[in-house]
């Protein structure tokens, strides 16, 4: 979630130079603007709807990904609620989720609030950026909460493809894609230690929501950006106060609201047909997004080109649809994989509950 960078002027003159939204740079605006009291974008709505029990939140930044949770909370077996509520215990910042809420409401709470922590990491002393590309020799481990590096290139996966035949970079690894398939095996695994197990949920439950965000699972090259669009963050969108790129526009797509009007939003999304909700295939999540990115998202009015842009009504309403349809399908896809990997099995057994579909870890 990415800083915007304002210009003098009606639209910004020079677009984000690395990362994608959801790695740091928007959240980190909207914080700034609350603590330092300038107006944003929502807080009005925020007032006129409740207070919950936090800060005016970020989109499919943080209100996205709480919605996410709350759809994956509401479908959770009673045996899957227990072990996610006792391992998210563990977490560092466990206490500051929940000591607000009612002692009945702690669990759901904190189980949302979770999958906001790798956001909110990038905001947090003690914890060192290691960059928007994974070129450090840790990148790829998983050892749990003495990992202080807060992994940016984890929150997506960038697919490339290019409408005028610009030549294609390899999909760097490790990223979103791969992260979810290696924390889910872990979280299978009954032998793993609960505090790695706490680290891999709070990541997964923030990573299954970033991966069905269309522009966290590809970056366009274009003959005028040769180096990719990041996601949509290089491609600049102008209508009054011209402050979005269009991977800012999508994340904010949902909505904005706190942890308690997201539970309630949960309830409201379209149910998604079944096969849908059965496919635990990765490279199948990826692919949609990639298939929503090319025909929804990169269509007119927005060109091949950095923009500026300006949304037209329909394409608004049609990214609010098509936001909350992904959101609904990550809550119910993140549900079925709790659900069989936090179901107790003896050690060396690993059959999915019974009515649930097997998960390929491969």
């Amino acid at each position: 979630m990415a800083s915007y960078r304002f210009y003098g002027g009606n639209c910004p003159t020079t677009a984000p130079q690395s990362g994608h939204e959801l790695t740091a740079q928007h959240s980190s605006d909207t914080t700034q603007r609350a603590r330092s009291g300038r107006p944003f974008r929502g807080v009005l709505w925020l007032l006129i709807l409740g207070a919950g029990w936090s800060a005016p939140i970020r989109a499919w930044d943080d209100f996205g990904h709480m919605t996410v949770a709350a759809v994956a909370w509401q479908h959770l077996t009673p045996a899957a609620r227990t072990q996610a509520s006792e391992l998210l215990r563990q977490n560092p910042d466990y206490s500051d989720w929940v000591h607000e809420a009612p002692s009945a409401e702690q669990q759901w709470l904190a189980f949302l609030k979770a999958s906001t922590w790798p956001d909110a990491i990038k905001h947090e002393a003690g914890y060192r950026n290691d960059g928007e590309r994974p070129s450090a020799t840790d990148a790829n481990q998983n050892v749990g909460y003495d990992d202080h590096a807060e992994h940016r290139y984890w929150h997506y996966v960038d697919i490339p493809f290019s409408p005028d035949a610009t030549p294609l970079p390899p999909v760097p690894v490790p990223n979103a894609a791969t992260r979810i398939a290696d924390f889910r095996t872990v979280l299978s695994d009954p032998q793993a230690p609960a505090s790695l197990k706490s680290y891999d949920l709070v990541w997964l439950l923030h990573l299954v929501g970033d991966i069905h965000q269309p522009l966290h699972a590809v970056s366009r090259f274009t003959h005028t950006l040769p180096e990719g669009d990041l996601g949509g963050n290089r491609v600049r969108l102008c209508a009054p106060p011209c402050r979005e790129e269009l991977h800012g526009f999508w994340d904010d797509a949902v909505g904005h609201g706190t942890a308690r009007q997201a539970f309630v939003l949960a309830k409201t999304l379209p149910t998604p047909p079944l096969h849908r909700i059965a496919d635990t295939r990765i490279e199948d999540w990826v692919n949609e997004g990639t298939g929503i990115a090319r025909t929804i998202v990169y269509r007119p009015p927005v060109g091949d080109g950095p923009g500026p842009y300006r949304l037209t009504r329909g394409y608004r309403d049609q990214a609010r649809r098509v936001a909350r349809e992904r959101v609904a399908l990550a809550g119910r896809r993140l549900a079925v994989l709790l659900n069989y990997a936090l179901t107790p099995r003896r050690p060396g057994t690993g059959p999915a509950p019974r009515g649930s579909p097997p998960i390929p870890l491969g």
